[in-house]
């Protein structure tokens, strides 16, 4: 499944953005951030094409070795997934492997905001995207699970690399799964960092007996994980 979505069908709540740059549930951001925040995504509408891309693939979990071995189109591909994200997708009958992005005019964004020369519009444009970016694979969570509800089956939460000690240096064997070599346009580097870089990767398990929780940060290191602050939903589209 790969699909283009329409921005203005993007679910961005501004409280999201200003999470990114830092504000607590209890803040509340000042007048100068909020209008340049509301500018700022207005203009972004103009420029950003996000779009995703979902594949489903047979696999199986290892609790022993904290490792996931998928069924790609050229033979089994593992991830040491460590422990968090195993546990959690040890029920899944099928996998999806997915990606979301902003799209290739992030760039073009970017560049025009910090040919202004404003430090503080740079900073807040790139929250922007962060969150368009997180948008964009909700609105692919939301498509799935459409699809999901047609067969009776549940999906797990997302989990991409670089979270819960899966570390990013699996991108590339992750990217292999796709049939293209940069799906939805998106390019890894050597440091297996994704062009562009407001991009999201991962895995979701698949079954009739897995369960969409809330994200287990209590037994997680990873202090600054923007989910920390996020609450577990199940949407469709309608």
């Amino acid at each position: 499944m790969h699909q283009e979505i329409p921005f203005h069908d993007l679910n961005i709540p501004m409280e999201e953005i200003y999470s990114f740059m830092g504000y607590g549930p209890a803040d509340v951001p000042d007048a100068e951030t909020v209008r340049t925040t509301e500018l700022l995504l207005a203009d972004a509408s103009a420029f950003l094409h996000p779009c995703f891309e979902y594949i489903f693939l047979d696999g199986k979990i290892d609790l022993e070795t904290n490792r996931i071995t998928l069924d790609g189109p050229q033979g089994p591909v593992a991830f040491d997934a460590g422990r968090i994200i195993c546990r959690q997708l040890n029920s899944a009958r099928r996998f999806a492997v997915f990606v979301a992005t902003v799209g290739r005019d992030y760039f073009r964004w970017t560049d025009r905001i910090k040919a202004r020369d404003d430090v503080f519009q740079t900073y807040v444009a790139d929250c922007v995207g962060s969150q368009v970016a997180e948008s964009a694979a909700d609105y692919m969570e939301r498509v799935l699970q459409t699809e999901l509800d047609t067969q009776g089956l549940k999906r797990t939460n997302r989990y991409s690399p670089g979270y819960c000690s899966w570390h990013v240096s699996c991108q590339p064997a992750l990217f292999s799964l796709f049939p293209e070599e940069h799906p939805c346009g998106i390019e890894l580097t050597d440091s297996c960092l994704m062009l562009p870089v407001k991009s999201v990767s991962g895995i979701i398990g698949i079954g009739p007996d897995v369960r969409f929780l809330p994200y287990s940060c209590g037994i997680c290191t990873m202090q600054q994980c923007f989910r920390r602050h996020r609450p577990a939903t199940v949407e469709t589209i309608p």
